[in-house]
């Protein structure tokens, strides 16, 4: 009788954790999304202090001045610091700031600052994707213990998210658009402040965005990722190409690398989780990359609740035409003199490295922009459990498309002393360009590297 009460309670508590992995959000639930939540899934009214205001839309069409495909013209011009963090006054902020954030006033105590600034909820997407996040509140489930989802497509797939792995994949799937093409640079800034760009042209397709697909369509691709690189000319000529699986467990991620000195196309098999960038110096691991990307299944993820942080916002002055890069980057870390922050709500989701799996981060702790899913900021932690790194993004708005997304991404070596930044278009003549598009999916071809990888 024990044993067949035993088997019975095994066969419910299994029944109840499947259940719990498959649960999807009530139709009462997800009502609140555009009422008393935004339709992202974000908190819509401010905070009791007042220091955050109610979101009433976002930026909804592009300020005066602004030409199409060029620079993106600040639409607060006005606005000036409240105040400004510095060494001498963090224990006043430090309630609102990450321990990454604190490490780095610790490490550049005469030169690290935050300057604040009125807060703005400037986050804003299109209605049709607006619309499909609603549509996904309900029907989007987790996959092979969360290392993929189902029954969502062209918007968040989890707005309002019941577990660590949900809100990442919010992150990993935000919107950027359909298809991209950017001429940019990045650099490993040397402690001395030294550094060398490598500029190329990169191109996306962002199969999981496309208004004319669905989840159906997608064969497990998320989207598809090339780059060349321009100069120096000692790698000009070369390629990268991605295609990214959405379960990368099931379907590992597909990468591919084009050599013009030999002009040979070779798989990359190994471009994931914590294989070093070459052109980050080291600086920069392959999932690091977009602040978090590629498979979750290393990490047990934690969502550990909501806070109010001093986080990266607005920022158009980073990658304004009239900051020049030696202006821009500074010994130890960017100008602080031309970066905006913001106090605003974000997810906090952690991860922690699972027994007997392998990475060079025992844990990585991500602050996700409640208004956009875009991490503002994340801390990873060595193999002692010390704090090692930090990515930092400066998000503003795209309001072309419109989208919240970084205009520059930078990783901090707190031990090291040295950074690395990517996107860097400044000094390019154009920025980002979301009006080209591609209907053929054969364009992103192993075979079309070695084609488009010319010097």
């Amino acid at each position: 009788m024990l044993k067949k009460l035993s088997l019975i309670s095994a066969a419910v508590a299994l029944a109840l954790t499947a259940s719990n992995a498959l649960a999807l959000v009530s139709a009462q639930d997800a009502a609140k999304l555009g009422a008393s939540l935004t339709p992202f899934g974000a908190e819509k009214a401010g905070n009791a202090a007042g220091t955050i205001p109610e979101w009433n839309g976002g930026i909804t069409q592009a300020p005066a001045g602004y030409k199409s495909g060029k620079h993106h013209v600040d639409p607060f011009p006005e606005d000036k610091p409240l105040f400004t963090i510095t060494k001498a006054n963090l224990d006043q902020y430090k309630a609102n700031l990450t321990p990454g954030q604190i490490a780095l006033f610790n490490a550049y105590p005469d030169s690290f600052q935050m300057p604040v600034y009125q807060t703005r909820r400037s986050g804003s997407a299109p209605q049709w994707v607006y619309d499909n996040t609603v549509k996904n509140a309900t029907t989007a489930k987790l996959l092979d213990g969360g290392n993929g989802f189902a029954d969502a497509y062209g918007g968040i797939p989890f707005p309002i998210p019941q577990s660590g792995v949900e809100a990442l994949w919010n992150h990993v799937t935000r919107y950027r658009g359909t298809y991209i093409v950017r001429r940019a640079s990045e650099v490993a800034v040397q402690r001395n402040g030294d550094y060398s760009l490598v500029t190329s042209q990169q191109e996306a397709l962002f199969k999981y965005y496309n208004p004319q697909g669905s989840y159906a369509d997608l064969n497990n691709i998320l989207f598809y990722y090339l780059s060349f690189t321009k100069s120096p000319a000692r790698l000009a000529g070369g390629a990268t190409l991605v295609h990214e699986t959405l379960d990368q467990v099931k379907e590992p991620r597909q990468a591919w690398g084009y050599n013009a000195g030999q002009r040979r196309v070779r798989r990359a098999p190994n471009l994931a989780y914590d294989t070093p960038i070459a052109a980050a110096d080291g600086l920069r691991t392959a999932d690091d990359t977009d602040m978090f990307n590629g498979a979750p299944d290393r990490y047990d993820w934690k969502l550990v609740g909501k806070k109010e942080i001093y986080i990266p916002y607005n920022n158009y002055k980073v990658s304004s035409p009239e900051v020049k890069y030696e202006e821009l980057l500074q010994p130890g870390h960017l100008n602080p003199a031309v970066t905006r922050n913001e106090l605003h709500r974000v997810w906090v989701v952690e991860g922690t490295l699972k027994s007997g799996a392998r990475h060079i981060y025992s844990k990585r702790t991500l602050f996700l922009d409640e208004d956009s899913w875009q991490a503002a900021v994340v801390d990873q932690y060595d193999g002692r459990g010390e704090l090692w790194r930090v990515s930092v993004a400066y998000l503003k708005n795209y309001y072309d498309l419109p989208t919240t997304w970084s205009a520059l991404d930078v990783f901090h070596d707190l031990q090291a002393r040295r950074y690395h930044v990517q996107n860097l278009d400044n000094e390019e003549p154009s920025t980002i360009d979301f009006t080209q598009a591609v209907s053929d999916d054969g364009y992103f071809k192993p075979s079309a590297l070695r084609r488009r990888g010319t010097r």
